[in-house]
This record gives structure tokens, sequence and C-alpha cells, in this order.
């Protein structure tokens, strides 16, 4: 399929569904994009993994009661986030073993209701797998709403959560309210995981937070950059990946994440300074040319103290 033909579906009345399907997936990729760069820059990839599993039995009562999945997987999200962030002021326990009790229990919660509903099986893979194309018109209100509120209060937090982020203690020493960060942080990626789920499943999601942010930050240095690119490629892999199901009949979701970590593979090889061939262009540039005669004539180093080939006799 042509991109004309694409372009044609999306303006044709009779796939309404598709259109919608490309607004939520581009927005949602988006805000994952800009709240994966905190991720990432403070390694806890493990969390948004976490966070994917404990939004799920909010979206399992959601579907037993027919309410809005967004609100019921934000309630449960934030309800677990705010449980660990509690439980972790205890220094006895690490974070990650606070993260991995709640989180799973949440998961296996969620996994009992879920099955209390009548064909939960098939609820069940749409939850997991993600059904782009059957999200109601309501919840595309509610994404849109939901992601510009993150935005915003990423925005307005930018310097302190990025303070917290680099330094923890150095954060704190300055006065900075860390729980209270560390709180938002959890409340801001458990919303824009709810808000992707549908798009591209609970098991993928974490993708849509982490591989966009990683390859921005392969590419730059600077963090500003980092956060433009990273929903840059968030939402430019969203477009490329729906059009590609569309075209190739593939599902969405997947789709979406495999031309996601092509990107950042591309990053991973060729991005300008921290790319595999601009690694090894750097180390070779940096050889001495003693070295190179060394290489050449198969001589031992200087530590050995050989005599200089040119004082040979």
């Amino acid at each position: 399929m042509s991109i004309g033909d694409f372009v044609q579906d999306l303006l044709n009345p009779d796939l309404a569904f598709l259109p919608k399907a490309l607004l939520v997936a581009v927005m949602s990729s988006v805000v994952c994009g800009v709240i994966g760069c905190h991720v990432v820059l403070r390694g806890m990839a493990f969390i948004g993994d976490a966070v994917a599993h404990a939004v799920f039995p909010g979206l399992a009562v959601a579907f037993v009661l027919q309410g809005s999945l967004v609100l019921g997987g934000a309630v449960a999200g934030v309800v677990t986030a705010v449980l660990v962030a509690v439980f972790s002021q205890n220094r006895r326990l690490k974070e990650d073993s606070i993260i991995g009790v709640f989180f799973v229990a949440a998961f296996a919660l969620g996994i009992v209701v879920i099955s209390t509903a009548p064909g939960y099986a098939g609820s069940l893979q749409q939850f997991l797998f993600g059904s782009i194309t059957g999200i109601p018109d309501e919840d595309v209100y509610v994404v849109a709403v939901a992601g510009a509120v993150l935005l915003l209060v990423a925005f307005l937090l930018h310097k302190e959560l990025v303070a917290v982020s680099l330094d923890r203690e150095m954060a704190r020493s300055a006065g900075l309210p860390v729980f209270w960060l560390d709180l938002v942080l959890y409340v801001l990626v458990t919303i824009a995981i709810v808000i992707s789920v549908q798009t591209i499943g609970n098991i993928l999601v974490l993708a849509l937070l982490i591989t966009p942010a990683a390859a921005a930050r392969l590419l730059t240095d600077r963090l500003g950059v980092m956060m433009l690119l990273a929903p840059v490629i968030g939402g430019g892999s969203a477009l490329v990946g729906l059009y590609l199901s569309w075209s190739l009949d593939l599902p969405a979701g997947g789709t979406i994440v495999l031309v996601a970590t092509a990107v950042f593979l591309l990053a991973w090889f060729l991005a300008p300074r921290h790319g595999l061939l601009a690694r090894r262009r750097l180390h070779s540039s940096a050889r001495t040319p003693e070295d190179e005669a060394r290489r050449d004539t198969d001589l031992p180093g200087p530590a050995e103290e050989r005599t200089p080939v040119g004082s040979r006799a």
C-alpha cells in the first residue's frame, strides 16, 4: 500500500477508527517519549515494567464493571505507586525489592479479577497486546487531556525532576522534596503507561517509555535536545508503525515497537558521538604514530625498554 492510499483510508468515513487509532498512538507515544527521558536518566526502566503490571487490576475492574479503562488503570497504578513510595522510605529494603513485591501482587490481583468475567480469555489478550482499532471515542479525549496535563507537569517540574535524577543526595541537601518528586514521577509514569496500554498492550508498553528516550540519549549530550528528540522518535515510530501494520496486515503494537527498536539500533551504530562507528573512529584517531609503528613492526611497548628502531646499529 502506498502512502497516498494510506492517507485516503485515513480520510475514508467508513474507516473512522483508523484516524482515531493514529491520533491515540501518536499522542501516547509523544507523552511516553517525554516521561521516558526521566526514566532513562534515573536508570529505572524496571519501574516502567512494574507500573505496567500495576495498572492491570484497575483495567480488569473497569472491564468487569464496564467502566473507563483509562480511569481504572490510572487509579490502580497511582495507588500502587504511592504504596511503593511510602514503603521505600524504610532503608532496610531497597526500592527494587518493594517494587517487585507490590507490582507483581497487583498483576496477580488483576488476573484474579478478570478471570471472574465471562469469556475473559479474549479480554486478557486485548489487555496484554492492545486493541488500537477498538478505542472508544471518550478514551480519545481522556488520552488527549491526560497527555496534556502530563506534559505540563513535566515542563513545570523539569529542573527539579532532573536534579533528583542526576544526584538524589545533592538534591536533598539543596532542600528539594525528594520524596514528593519521586511520587510525582511515579504518578507521571503510571498515567503515561495507562494511556498507552490500549495502543500497544500491557506487555509491550515499556518499549514506548524506554526505547525512544534511549535512542535520543545516544544521539545527543544535551538534555533539552534529548527531551525534544524522544517524543519525535516516539511519535514517528507510531506513525510509521501504524502505516506498516495497516499496509502489511500486521499487529499494530508489535510493529510500532519494532520501528522504534530499529531507530534505536540505527542510533547505536550511527550516533555522531556515542555510536559504535564514531567510537571506533575516535579510538583509531587516538593512536599515536609510535603506536602504529609498534603495531606494524610487532615490537613490544616502552615498558619493556627496547631500543628504538631508529637507533639500532
